[in-house]
């Protein structure tokens, strides 16, 4: 069996090898999964580059998300059969309820192994059905950008309606998700880009309002003028402490920042967080989600029939060069590895 490897350099980055090792076999209530596409994320570089919390100790198999074929079950599994279509959660053992610190635990590609490789044994409780008119290849965007956008969305505060406004930072795959989850719910969405290529690919998504942030320096303005106004009712929040201070300048009264991403660092914002007060606007720390909320997300693609955004396919022998396109930002939607 083949997979890839996070292996230590000097410096404290890392290097994605390849290796094969034996074959693996499922255990009581463990299910094995021929993985047939992955997709990576902005976490995925920051393991690579040594900068994540779980970036250290031993090599670990990195990409949180990953679909695939059920290829054999274990003892005692009986809600899964061969054949069956999956995907994988992020956080293995977080299967609904309240989040608790001990699943970072169990977070795959970071603190332990993730799907970059030709097949995965996993507990039975960490796998979801996959939407039938899904290929693998946009199944394997859901794990984390997909149910991150879902969850800062439709999940906590104050839940997505018709007739609300989405602010979008970017066009990465976060953003792109949500994008599409808010148009279809009946939502209006601003998005913001450097590249007026990308922003109008956005408006063919649906964008109702764009702007160039390199070309607007004060974008908060622009959107609140968008707005008439009144500001924007949700943030997804993606970029951190270099965004924060001008997407609570963007965000209206009582409405929502989902504060997701850490684009631009981990430093601390250089703004006053009192405005949040004064307009009673919900700051929410999303972190991907649990299973039941994977379901739930599902059931809405299903009934939408949402076909996520692919930016780039690779090769399971190119897996480096997809990291390297992530890194280079070019990327519209998610970048792919297909196994097949």
């Amino acid at each position: 069996m083949k997979r890839y490897v996070l292996q230590p350099k000097d410096g404290g980055t890392f290097a994605v090898e390849s290796e094969t090792t034996g074959d693996v076999a499922p255990g009581p209530g463990e299910v094995l999964v021929k993985i047939e596409a992955a997709s990576l994320n902005y976490r995925d570089l920051l393991m690579q580059s040594g900068k994540s919390a779980s970036s250290g100790g031993d090599p670990v198999v990195p990409l949180s998300d990953g679909a695939g074929t059920i290829e054999a079950v274990g003892e005692g599994v009986t809600p899964w059969e061969v054949g069956d279509r999956v995907a994988l959660t992020f956080f293995r053992d977080w299967e609904d309820g309240r989040f608790e610190t001990k699943y970072h635990q169990a977070a795959r590609g970071g603190s332990c192994d993730g799907v970059l490789a030709e097949k995965v044994v996993a507990p039975a409780h960490s796998l979801v059905r996959l939407p039938g008119y899904l290929s693998m290849d946009e199944a394997a965007t859901l794990p984390c950008a997909g149910l991150t956008a879902w969850h800062g969305l439709m999940e906590r505060s104050r839940p997505l309606e018709a007739g609300h406004t989405v602010l979008c930072l970017g066009t990465g795959g976060v953003s792109i998700f949500a994008l599409q989850i808010a148009k279809a719910a009946g939502a209006k969405v601003i998005l913001t880009s450097s590249s007026d290529e990308k922003l109008k690919r956005a408006q063919e998504l649906g964008a109702d309002g764009i702007v160039n942030y390199r070309e607007n320096p004060d974008w908060d303005k622009a959107v609140y003028e968008l707005t008439g106004g009144k500001g924007v009712d949700h943030v997804i929040e993606v970029g951190g402490p270099g965004t924060l201070p001008k997407s609570m300048n963007s965000v209206a009264a009582g409405g929502s920042i989902a504060l997701i991403g850490v684009l631009t660092g981990f430093d601390a914002p250089d703004a006053s967080l009192f405005p949040l007060v004064t307009r009673n606007v919900d700051l929410s720390g999303i972190y991907v989600g649990s299973r039941a909320m994977f379901e739930r997300f599902n059931a809405f693609l299903s009934e939408h029939e949402i076909h996520p955004v692919i930016s780039d396919t690779f090769a399971f022998d190119e897996a480096p060069a997809a990291y390297g396109k992530l890194e280079g930002a070019g990327h519209f939607g998610k970048v792919v590895i297909s196994f097949s």
